[in-house]
């Protein structure tokens, strides 16, 4: 945990922004209820926080245009709340630039979780080497130092989630980046190839249960803990 941490929280329904405050300064962080994109906006300008939770529809600035916004001159985690799940495609095509998504009505205890693995990685640095290792030119990735048998779907597949550790992707996207822009295959396809890459990985390191899914929308890779340090 990273009690020094200050997170903004971007809500304009008071109680849910009060009790996700509440739920934050429990973990020991600092927490600064904010209710429209242009207090928002001006918050960061003044302090720039070291997480964002922002709800998706806000009045005076929406959440895609203040995300947006933020990621021009941040890289600070940003989680978006939608009240929909259907929302989250959209949300993904239009590149927020968000690091994660929570729809409503949400667990506060899923929530504080996702906050603390996305600080513990926007304050550390990766090191792929100790555990996987990504051979472009050879269409190759090793994990724990043995090489997994991959297909080129499955290889696409696992460079894209291993280059954004925490980063949700959707079954669209992946479906995109699988077969190269052809649309006339189901995107429920990429659960199959999931399964698969699964089951390699675990074929090596049976603990090594990292490919989460994200229920209505798709994938994330949550790295291990191993494959980070504290920055220099």
């Amino acid at each position: 945990m990273n009690p020094s941490a200050h997170i903004a929280v971007v809500e304009d329904d008071r109680k849910i922004a009060q009790l996700v405050c509440d739920y934050l300064e429990g973990e020991g962080y600092t927490a600064q209820p904010l209710h429209d994109g242009a207090q928002a906006w001006t918050h960061f300008r003044n302090r720039q926080p070291d997480l964002w939770i922002l709800d998706l529809m806000l009045p005076g600035m929406d959440g895609i245009t203040l995300c947006q916004e933020i990621r021009r001159s941040s890289d600070e985690p940003i989680i978006m709340l939608t009240a929909r799940v259907d929302e989250v495609d959209r949300l993904l095509g239009l590149n927020t630039g968000a690091d994660d998504y929570v729809c409503k009505p949400f667990s506060p205890r899923e929530l504080m979780a996702r906050v603390r693995s996305l600080l513990r990685r926007s304050k550390g640095a990766l090191k792929p080497t100790q555990a996987w290792r990504i051979d472009e030119a050879g269409l190759r990735i090793h994990w724990r130092a043995q090489e997994l048998d991959l297909t080129p779907v499955e290889y696409r597949l696992f460079q894209l989630l291993l280059s954004h550790p925490g980063r949700v992707f959707s079954r669209a996207h992946m479906l995109d980046v699988a077969h190269d822009g052809l649309r006339d295959t189901s995107d429920r396809v990429i659960d199959s190839h999931i399964k698969n890459l699964r089951k390699k990985i675990q074929q090596v390191a049976p603990q090594d249960d990292c490919i989460a899914s994200v229920y209505g929308i798709g994938y994330r890779f949550d790295a291990p803990d191993e494959a980070f340090k504290p920055s220099p």
